[in-house]
């Protein structure tokens, strides 16, 4: 299996040389060369079958080039000591909680698999990579949990100043050793733009071994897609409902992974794409027209993207055909006020924190099942982070705080360690010559 760039499809690589280049030379995105088909090994999953199994079928079926089964397996059982949970909550609709790991976010799939892919390819080769990634909450704070004192990596994450939560923050700056935080004076997008430039600037790439974890990182990509194969594995034999997936979405890197797993052949028949006023894709949803745009700041901070990295994927899965995208995605947009009020009502009503994103995604799923599916069908709406991550949202929409997990409880004490840097390329060049070269 080769993996070549969005933008240039003579330029291929292997899964390892795309995972350590994270971003191609022209600025495009690494996509797979051939979709594989596992539709019948997806068929024989069930109710038992564990986050980790899936994980080294997907991985090993991805690289059998570059990784023995053994090796695959190896990946999949270190990546993943924790695994996601599923609650059904409503008669079609359940939630898939994916906040079991170390950070408390979904993020932690991806983060974790990749940490290990590329500690993995690095053994034994005496070199060295630097993750550069730019985050909106939670992929720098996943990313930093699972990168924490690997061999022969260092990280250094651009988060935007005062558009991340405290907690999301104390998770970025409070590890110190090989994981490095710079406050960015700007927002996420202007992040992102940092790192991008970074990535196709030539003396950078020559100077540093740099590379990305963000989802724009093929190997951050590819692990999301396992949880969508595990609920379908165990809601399979209990359902003769089309199942629909409803994605909170930010960067779309997560729904991307789940239109992979579809293209790979997950019986599914349909995505919800969920945002909050950051709706551009929605919008292009329903009216062809891809109008990019700065961000807007909402109480699910972690979706404030005004100008999607993995837009650009999802354009490569469907060939540029609007039709063919709004055929199998649908968009749904949620407003703050609605966010609070259903953060408020399931606690009410079920006696259940959900953060921010989650609140996003499950309105979008009872909208969708009341006006468009009408009594037919099954909804899983991704919880992509734990309550406690928000706790101001939540003391806004409810009056109270959830509890927090042991993992967020710990770094409430912890001194943030963080650089101060503008937003332009010549501030990030600067200092990461001054740090790294």
């Amino acid at each position: 299996m080769k993996f070549y760039s969005t933008r240039n499809h003579q330029a291929k690589k292997s899964f390892s040389e795309a995972i350590f280049q994270g971003l191609a030379p022209d600025g495009g995105l690494y996509v797979p060369e051939d979709w594989i088909n596992l539709k019948s090994d997806f068929l024989e999953l069930n109710h038992q079958t564990t986050i980790n199994e899936i994980a080294e079928l997907v991985t090993y079926s991805l690289m059998p080039e570059e990784l023995s089964r053994k090796e695959a397996s190896d990946i999949a059982q270190k990546a993943f000591p924790f695994a996601p949970k599923i609650d059904k909550v409503k008669d079609q609709l359940s939630i898939l909680e994916l906040y079991h790991g170390p950070s408390s976010a979904f993020k932690d799939f991806g983060a974790n698999y990749l940490a290990t892919v590329m500690e993995h390819f690095l053994k034994g080769d005496n070199r060295k990579a630097i993750i550069l990634t730019a985050t909106s909450g939670d992929t720098g704070s996943a990313v930093a949990q699972a990168f924490y004192e690997k061999d022969n990596i260092e990280v250094v994450i651009l988060y935007p100043s005062g558009r991340v939560s405290p907690l999301q923050e104390k998770q970025l700056t409070t590890l110190g050793k090989n994981i490095t935080a710079i406050e960015i004076e700007g927002s996420f997008d202007d992040c992102q733009k940092m790192v991008k430039e970074a990535f196709v600037d030539e003396e950078l790439m020559k100077l540093l071994p740099l590379t990305s974890a963000n989802s724009i990182n093929l190997g951050r990509l590819i692990p999301q897609s396992f949880y969508y194969i595990w609920a379908f594995s165990q809601l399979k034999e209990q359902l003769d409902e089309e199942i629909y997936y409803c994605v909170p979405s930010g960067n779309f890197g997560n729904l991307t992974a789940g239109i992979y797993a579809w293209k790979w052949g997950l019986p599914v028949s349909g995505f919800l794409a969920a945002t909050n006023a950051n709706d551009v894709v929605p919008e292009y949803l329903q009216k062809g027209d891809y109008q990019p745009r700065p961000s807007i700041p909402t109480y699910s901070n972690a979706m404030d993207v005004g100008n999607p990295s993995n837009f650009e994927r999802l354009r490569h899965v469907f060939d540029d055909n609007w039709n063919l995208m709004r055929s199998m995605i649908q968009g749904e947009t949620i407003s703050d006020k609605e966010t609070l009020s259903t953060m408020k009502r399931y606690y009410e009503e079920k006696n259940r924190f959900i953060c921010p994103h989650t609140a996003v995604g499950v309105l979008a799923s009872e909208n969708f099942l009341a006006e468009y599916l009408k009594g037919s069908g099954y909804v899983v709406s991704l919880a992509t982070a734990h309550a406690g991550k928000f706790l101001e949202v939540s003391q806004k929409a409810i009056g109270r705080e959830p509890e927090l997990p042991e993992t967020l409880k710990s770094l409430l004490k912890k001194e943030k360690q963080a650089y101060s840097l503008g937003n332009t390329l010549a501030d990030l060049k600067t200092f990461l010559k001054d740090h790294f070269a």
